[in-house]
């Protein structure tokens, strides 16, 4: 029997702001700034987001425990992403890091705009997500835009309470068999 478990969790400057998790299926708000300025519409397509990730885990796990060749025992496969945006020079950065068992797995290098592994086992991955080019810049958009342009709307709804960092860490998922 397999219990597959995924929570997350988004930061805004060490803040956390929402929650999911696979057991009540819903992301909720955990800041007052959060819940006042974003509607239902928001919260149900997190929640759906995160759903989908929750099938994305269950299909990225079970490739890391065959990689490992790992059949049984309790697996943690963990995704953090997010960007930084500085607000007096302009400049942005972000990062995509997978890890496995508390170790690093695959992580995207956006100055390369490519995958990198620190272990054998996450090579094939690296290799087939570099060939897929629509992900590559699906993922150079992301950082370059999307998630800068919501960082700046999370400090605006957050800026009496927010540390002054200009830092998100949009998720950290976490998937336990």
């Amino acid at each position: 029997f397999t219990t597959l478990l995924l929570t997350v969790v988004g930061l805004v400057d060490e803040e956390q702001f929402m929650y999911f998790d696979s057991n009540t299926k819903k992301a909720v708000p955990k800041t007052e700034w959060i819940r006042q300025n974003v509607g239902a519409d928001y919260w149900d397509t997190q929640t759906q987001t995160d759903i989908g990730q929750h099938q994305n885990f269950k299909n990225n796990i079970q490739v890391a425990k065959q990689r490992f060749n790992q059949t049984t025992g309790v697996h943690t496969f963990q995704l953090m992403y997010g960007c930084e945006w500085d607000d007096q020079t302009g400049a942005t950065s972000g990062f995509r890091q997978y890890g496995y068992d508390g170790e690093g797995f695959l992580f995207l290098d956006l100055k390369e705009m490519r995958y990198i592994s620190p272990v054998q086992q996450g090579f094939p991955t690296a290799q087939k997500w570099n060939n897929n080019r629509v992900l590559i810049e699906t993922d150079k958009q992301y950082f370059s835009t999307e998630c800068i342009e919501w960082l700046q709307k999370y400090v605006q709804y957050g800026k009496s309470s927010l540390q002054k960092t200009g830092q998100i860490l949009s998720s950290s998922e976490n998937i336990k068999i």
